[in-house]
């Protein structure tokens, strides 16, 4: 098990986990302090969202609670990797350009030449990163709650469709389709 702490922007933990047979890219994307006001005082737990991916194109995020930090990192850690979603990559890049939707945050990706890298911020930047993408231009717009940031490229990343796939759902060929 080899654990590297930080990441390029300084924020985040970001761990690579070797088992038998699964090699996943586990990113912590943001902790929450939350507070129950009890009879005798706050009680405080913790909040852990987090991004697991492959990096080959399959990528999940989750969100942990416990009372212990590292207790929230695992659980959502577990969690993320059951809700695990397979993604096209069309040449390190998305297929084509997408706005992704999650109550006040709304995410675009954008496809990017080779060479351009991924251009995002620290959410965002961990969800592509995971899934495998290395060319990607992406904008926050609205919200940039990390919570809802994570959800809104998850859901533009499950829009995302390849000209093969549309083809096949319109029963015409892929130069038709293009």
């Amino acid at each position: 098990m080899s654990t590297a702490r930080g990441t390029r922007d300084g924020r985040g933990d970001r761990r690579s986990r070797d088992s038998q047979d699964n090699n996943f890219i586990e990113q912590v994307v943001k902790i929450y302090r939350v507070a129950k006001v009890v009879k005798g005082g706050r009680r405080f737990s913790f909040s852990a969202v987090v991004v697991v991916g492959d990096g080959k194109g399959k990528v999940g995020a989750a969100t942990g609670k416990a009372t212990e930090v590292p207790e929230a990192i695992r659980k959502a850690i577990e969690k993320a990797k059951k809700n695990m979603a397979a993604v096209p990559i069309v040449s390190t890049t998305v297929p084509h350009e997408v706005v992704g939707r999650s109550d006040a945050a709304r995410v675009l990706l954008k496809p990017a030449s080779l060479g351009t890298g991924v251009v995002a911020g620290g959410s965002v930047r961990a969800v592509m990163e995971a899934a495998g993408y290395q060319n990607v231009l992406t904008k926050c717009l609205g919200s940039n709650n990390a919570t809802n940031v994570v959800w809104a490229v998850m859901d533009g990343l499950r829009q995302l469709k390849t000209a093969e796939e549309v083809a096949d759902m319109r029963g015409l060929s892929v130069s038709a389709v293009l």
